[in-house]
Order: structure tokens, then sequence, then C-alpha cells
């Protein structure tokens, strides 16, 4: 594959070097997550993988394309719509936290938001008649004071408000303590989004995404181990 000697304004280059890097990278991930669905009884195409590219040169972004990357994530409002605004051939992820007052913003690009996070984000959403992305809302099940999100008790209330708002809920996003046992987390998201009805989650990162899928992840938001060794 022919790559021009830079990917884009503002990136490192894109060459073929990097590219291969990255192909063999990615192809590592997707076997990886393929494996933990078979121990899961799963069907790999049960899960998508976003692409986490928040920290990248912008210029390598459009190069996952050709490599069959579908979904990229950003987790600044300003800063996504900047690197990613125009890149139309991919599902672009809101994964960050996201203030009221940068929605708008969030909105001119994102088509998913994975960190619905609070009742007056959800409230200023549903305000928003031009544009409905997908959501998942976050919730903390670890209970952590540094981590945002709803608390599982009040899951089922906030679903039934989203839904009646007509917000489209597809599921529920946590995130697990670093450095501790990441199973009974996203096992207990699982739980929380069966008694909601929703089927989606999204869970798992570098560091825990076998696990997430082995319980249940149907989407996975990997970046450090797609782009290990390509940065260098």
């Amino acid at each position: 594959m022919k790559l021009g000697a830079r990917g884009g304004p503002q990136g490192q280059p894109a060459t073929n070097v990097r590219v291969e890097i990255l192909r063999a990278n990615l192809d590592a991930v997707r076997r990886r997550i393929g494996e933990a669905c078979r121990r899961a009884g799963r069907d790999p195409g049960e899960v998508t993988l976003v692409v986490v590219t928040k920290s990248i040169p912008q210029g390598l972004i459009p190069a996952l394309h050709p490599l069959g990357v579908q979904d990229i994530g950003e987790n600044r409002p300003l800063e996504g719509l900047a690197r990613v605004g125009g890149l139309t051939q991919f599902r672009r992820h809101m994964i960050g936290h996201v203030q009221t007052n940068k929605l708008r913003k969030v909105l001119e690009w994102a088509d998913v938001l994975h960190s619905v996070d609070r009742p007056s984000l959800a409230l200023e959403l549903a305000r928003d008649d031009k544009k409905r992305p997908g959501l998942f809302l976050q919730v903390n099940v670890s209970g952590e004071a540094s981590k945002g999100g709803y608390t599982p008790g009040r899951v089922g209330e906030v679903v039934a408000s989203a839904r009646a708002a007509g917000l489209d809920v597809r599921g529920l996003m946590t995130m697990a303590p670093e450095g501790e046992d990441a199973r009974p987390v996203f096992r207990r998201l699982r739980e929380l989004a069966a008694e909601s009805g929703l089927r989606e989650l999204s869970m798992g990162m570098t560091q825990d995404f076998e696990t997430a899928v082995e319980e249940g992840a149907t989407c996975v938001r990997v970046g450090t181990a797609i782009f290990h060794r390509v940065l260098l």
C-alpha cells in the first residue's frame, strides 16, 4: 500500500513502515478479541472495536480506514471537531467527559456518545432536535470518587427517563479501576443492562478488553495496544 509522505495536516508521516506496524497491531488486537469471544462462546462480529485516536498525530488517522477500521474515538470536544470532524468515512465516538456548554461542539462531529453521565447532559441532548446520536449512559459501577457516572441503583430510572425523552439509548458504559480485577465491574454492568433491556455494553480498554469481551462487551475502546511502536 502506497501512501503519501504525510498522512494529513499536523501529523507525523503515514509511511509504509508505520502502516505495516499499524496493520500488525490491529491484527493482534482483533485476534485477541476473537480468542476472548471463543472462550465466552460469542460471535466476534458482536464486538465493535473503537480505535482510540486521541493521542496520535492527526495525519495518521486516515491511514486506519484502509486497514478496515470503521470506528474511532476522541475524548475532547474541540480537538475532536478539528481532528475528525471531516472524517465521515468513520463512525466517530466521543469517549470522554462532556461539559454541558461544550455539547454543541460535540454534536457537530460525534455519531456516538459514550459518557452521558448526569441528568443535565441528558436534558440538553433531549432539547436538541437536529441530531440524536447513539448514547451510552455512563455508570460508576466501582463507586470511585474520581469517576463520573450514575450510581448502579439509578440506572433503571435514568434509562426510562432518557427513553421517554426520545433519546437513542444504545446501552451502558463503565471503566474499571486500574490495577484491580475488572471482571466484577464488567459483570455487574452486564446485569444492569439486562435489567433495563439494553444489549450494548461499552467497556474495556487496552489493559482489560479481553475480560470485557468475556463479560459481554459489545464495544471496546482500544488505543495503546494499536499504536504501540507506531509513534517511535
